[in-house]
């Protein structure tokens, strides 16, 4: 037997230890603290008269000196306390920060993730789907182009490209086996030499779920449009 890191345990410890911690600061005087339970992170819901608000921590170990981490969250119902998933959550939003840094000041390539993460109530699409698209895309297409002004241009650009990916029922995960990824950001050598994964390999192997995949980027195009009238 050999020693793991036990997530629920450690989420009881981290518990345990904030409790202290907050009964030592003067806000708790004023603010109600409550612990909401989880298997796989902390979460805590603070309130005060009609205000609250509840912050959620996540644990996660880092992969050496890399921006790869193992993360405690994302892992099905009956998966051992002591399985961890690899996640690259950090690496993305270092590359985000890379492009605002060398983007215009007036870039739209928030206001468009917003937007499209706004259309996709009650849309099967996930955010990171269309967050791993526009990524692709600021890697691709010149910083120049996200200005303002050429806003409708860029979120078509998104759509044909969710699209084109549709119809081939492959989107690369931007991250692991992409030999492009910026290389100031830190990336185990084996990840960035992957084979490429494929996001959409299950449209590939079902065509039940690519048919609705495809409803579902047509009623993600109809609220898009929707959205827009109703913001002019």
């Amino acid at each position: 037997m050999g020693c793991y890191l036990d997530v629920e345990k450690m989420a009881r410890w981290f518990y345990r230890f904030v409790r202290v911690a907050w009964l030592l600061l003067p806000q708790s005087r004023h603010w109600g603290f409550k612990w909401q339970p989880s298997r796989r992170c902390c979460k805590f819901q603070l309130s005060k008269e009609q205000q609250s608000f509840t912050a959620e921590v996540i644990f996660g170990v880092r992969q050496g000196d890399s921006e790869i981490f193992v993360g405690s969250q994302g892992t099905a119902a009956g998966v051992a306390s002591t399985t961890w998933l690899e996640t690259c959550a950090v690496a993305e939003a270092k590359f985000l920060g890379h492009i605002s840094r060398q983007a215009p000041q007036d870039s739209c390539h928030c206001k468009c993730l917003q937007l499209l993460s706004h259309s996709l109530l009650g849309v099967g699409f996930s955010s990171y789907t269309l967050k791993t698209v526009l990524t692709h895309l600021l890697s691709t297409i010149p910083l120049a182009r996200w200005c303002r002004m050429d806003f409708p241009q860029c979120l078509l650009e998104i759509l044909e490209f969710l699209l084109c990916s549709l119809q081939t029922k492959r989107l690369s995960h931007f991250v692991i086996g992409n030999q492009s990824f910026p290389l100031d950001i830190s990336l185990p050598s084996d990840l960035r030499l992957a084979q490429p994964l494929n996001l959409f390999e299950h449209l590939a192997s079902h065509q039940d779920a690519h048919l609705k995949a495809v409803q579902e980027y047509n009623a993600l195009l109809h609220g898009l449009k929707q959205l827009l009238v109703h913001s002019h």
